[in-house]
């Protein structure tokens, strides 16, 4: 078993904002394991915004990987490193490995019936003329995610559904709201078919949302890391949104997928910023899920060869050179 790890920096067609500050290109770790001849590979974003961070993150993998031994599994794998990116990368590798050794995709190793999915586009935060344009552009598709989670959200959402009427919209705070906030503003969300509010308030913050019962359903994201992020949810929460980042890799996200459904929340499937080969993974927690968010590599100015094929909202399943 022999594993390398390298820091990818991927522009963006458009810079993309959200509550916690502005990206302009996507940081991954790309990790790739070789095991008698079968070449496999896996993604993760290694930072949101600094190259410093995206750095350390490929320090610890390259030094992980060095002190692998040769008979190394996945199992072992989910008690060696914590939930986060680093894991994320090594696990899907893992499952890309398993696929390839047995001659079989991912998704019949996993037991999960390979289709095609559909998913929503986000719009960034912006100006509300910006975001508007975005939106007009995209009018035609069902779903909508728009990040709001500043001042001039009002006049953002207002633009946004100007310009796409018809579109269902998903709203994203990043945890940038109050209580107060939150309470102001999903009644004239709910009012303009907004569907579903996601992370109104930080982690932590959010603790307040206990018993909360507004007329929007909210969904946890930052504060829904992995199976143990279960117990600490407020039951404000109706929707989990599951990220393979978050989770540390394709086996946790699965796992964390039959916890929620168990515990009776909806599930919704995300994504960082990152190639196809970050979001081909994700794919099989679609055919979960209720909400699908995995348009990343459409917002890249460029992506892998091959890359996953997106026909208008429809994704469909990666070729075996990609993935799995």
């Amino acid at each position: 078993m022999r594993g390398t790890a390298r820091h990818e920096r991927w522009p963006l067609k458009e810079t993309f904002g959200i509550a916690r500050g502005v990206s302009t290109e996507s940081h991954v770790l790309y990790v790739q394991l070789e095991h008698a001849g079968i070449v496999a590979q896996g993604e993760a974003e290694a930072a949101e915004y600094t190259v410093e961070q995206a750095e350390d993150r490929l320090r610890e993998c390259r030094a992980f990987l060095a002190r692998m031994p040769q008979d190394y599994n996945r199992a072992r794998l989910q008690q060696d490193l914590p939930a986060g990116p680093v894991r994320n990368a090594i696990d899907c590798a893992f499952w890309d490995l398993e696929a390839k050794q047995r001659g079989q995709r991912a998704w019949t190793l996993a037991g999960i019936e390979e289709g095609r999915v559909r998913t929503l586009y986000t719009i960034g935060l912006d100006t509300p003329e910006v975001m508007a344009a975005r939106a007009k552009a995209h009018a035609d598709w069902p779903w909508l995610k728009v990040k709001l989670g500043g001042p001039g959200d009002r006049e953002r959402i207002a633009a946004v559904r100007q310009a796409a009427p018809r579109a269902r919209l998903l709203v994203d705070a990043n945890g940038g709201w109050t209580l107060d906030e939150l309470n102001a503003y999903a009644p004239e969300l709910a009012a303009i078919g907004v569907a579903v509010i996601e992370q109104p308030l930080a982690p932590g913050v959010d603790a307040a949302l206990a018993g909360w019962k507004g007329p929007l359903p909210l969904c946890a994201d930052e504060s829904c890391l992995d199976r143990s992020s279960l117990d600490a949810l407020p039951d404000g929460y109706r929707y989990v949104n599951i990220k393979l980042d978050k989770t540390g890799g394709l086996t946790e996200a699965l796992a964390l997928t039959a916890a929620a459904h168990t515990r009776g929340f909806r599930v919704m499937v995300g994504c960082n910023l990152g190639t196809s080969l970050a979001t081909a993974p994700a794919l099989l927690i679609a055919r979960l899920a209720e909400i699908v968010d995995l348009d990343s590599p459409l917002l890249l100015a460029r992506d892998r060869d091959p890359a996953l094929v997106y026909d208008h909202d429809l994704i469909e399943w990666p070729e075996y050179r990609l993935w799995g």
